[in-house]
């Protein structure tokens, strides 16, 4: 199915999607619902993508492109208005200028007294970035 597929540049857009999401190939496996030696078979260039591994990375990563996986067209991740297919109960239903406006009115002044998680930066065009402590 895959023989336009280089199976070389398949292997490299799985080590970067690893890489991205920080997976051993072991995790990657169990993640994907693959035997561990699919993963290594692929990476090594022995054996081409089924078009079954290939939908359970999509299925797995929604932030992954299938034409992208498949020849490198596209940008990886994709960008969120991409994968986002449904608008979010908060489109929906109006709540987002809301929340908005009950975090522009809320007190932080006792901020200092919790622990910070991580924050997310959202950038206009769809992309974001996770800041850890």
């Amino acid at each position: 199915l895959f023989t336009m597929v280089n199976v070389e540049e398949f292997a490299k857009r799985l080590k970067i999607l690893m890489n991205y999401h920080e997976l051993s190939a072991a995790e990657f496996a169990d993640k994907v619902s693959v035997q561990r030696s699919s993963i290594s078979h692929i990476l090594s260039g022995r054996n081409k993508p089924s078009l079954d591994f290939v939908l359970k990375i999509l299925k797995s990563f929604p932030d992954v492109g299938l034409y992208w996986l498949l020849n490198g067209d596209g940008t990886f991740p994709k960008k969120m208005e991409e994968y986002t297919q449904t608008p979010t109960l908060f489109e929906q239903t109006g709540e987002s200028t809301k929340n908005q406006q009950f975090v522009q009115d809320t007190d932080l002044s006792n901020i200092s007294e919790k622990e910070i998680e991580r924050i997310v930066v959202f950038y206009k065009d769809g992309t974001f970035k996770n800041y850890l402590p």
